[in-house]
């Protein structure tokens, strides 16, 4: 009688329960993949000198957890619904129509395929990565904080997060500031007053670190010199900027070529 209920049972629900058992083992296989990745990182990261992975690595590797947990979970997923006789016989249905299958990808998934293929793209070729201070066509400006599959975050410096596709990222015009020649000087804009004499402003400037000034543009409102001072590589350039901007602005003053305020 025992043996006959449970039959009956699992005739009734042995496909929910296999289904729930796959999907279970599938979480449980992403979690431990994503674990293994994890301590292979901490285990690297023992073996360097500055005891931390860098930006490339963190960048990469952080994708690289989320689409393989991502894939994992979606083959889970596929699994457990072909323990369903009537899912199986829908899926084959409509598995035998690749033209319609193709058409309704191509339209109503052609943002999300685009973004998830650019954020792979982006994690091999890394025009970006964590941490860099990035410009993003001309309304995105910020420091990266996260590269994910589908989208780039950008903390703009101001208490908003943005949230970039990565198809944009991929696509757009992207100004990365914290890459390329880490030593070239940097660059700051003094404007000097209409009447103001340039060639003096030139010889104020042009002391110390200062490796040139010189004017760049000439409105009824200004002058507008630009002034370039060396720097150490892997300094702070915003604030080696910041600094610079505030002693060229105190050295016109000083020589009388600016207005006090």
């Amino acid at each position: 009688m025992n043996l006959a209920v449970e039959q009956s049972f699992w005739q009734e629900h042995g496909d929910e329960i296999s289904a729930a058992i796959t999907l279970a083992v599938a979480i449980l296989v992403a979690i431990i993949v994503d674990r293994v990745l994890i301590g292979r990182a901490v285990k690297a990261t023992t073996r360097l000198d500055t005891a931390e992975l860098s930006r490339e690595t963190r960048t990469r590797l952080r994708l690289i957890r989320r689409l393989l947990f991502l894939v994992i979970i979606l083959i889970g997923v596929a699994l457990a619904l072909s323990q369903f006789t009537s899912i199986k016989r829908f899926a084959t249905g409509v598995l035998a129509s690749t033209a319609v299958l193709g058409i309704i990808i191509g339209f109503a998934g052609r943002q999300v395929i685009a973004n998830l293929v650019s954020g792979v793209l982006l994690s091999f070729t890394q025009p970006i990565r964590i941490g860099h201070l990035v410009s993003i066509g001309d309304e995105v400006n910020g420091r990266v904080t996260d590269v994910a599959l589908t989208y780039t975050r950008v903390d703009a410096g101001d208490g908003s997060l943005i949230v970039v596709p990565n198809e944009k990222v991929a696509t757009d015009v992207v100004v990365n500031h914290s890459a390329g020649n880490s030593s070239a000087p940097v660059t700051v804009d003094v404007w000097l007053p209409p009447d103001a004499d340039v060639a003096a402003a030139r010889k104020t400037l042009e002391r110390g670190e200062v490796t040139s000034a010189r004017a760049v543009e000439i409105t009824p409102e200004g002058t507008r010199v630009q002034v370039k001072a060396a720097i150490d590589s892997g300094a702070d350039r915003e604030a080696h900027e910041g600094d610079l901007r505030e002693r060229a602005q105190a050295a016109l003053r000083e020589a009388g070529l600016l207005r006090s305020p």
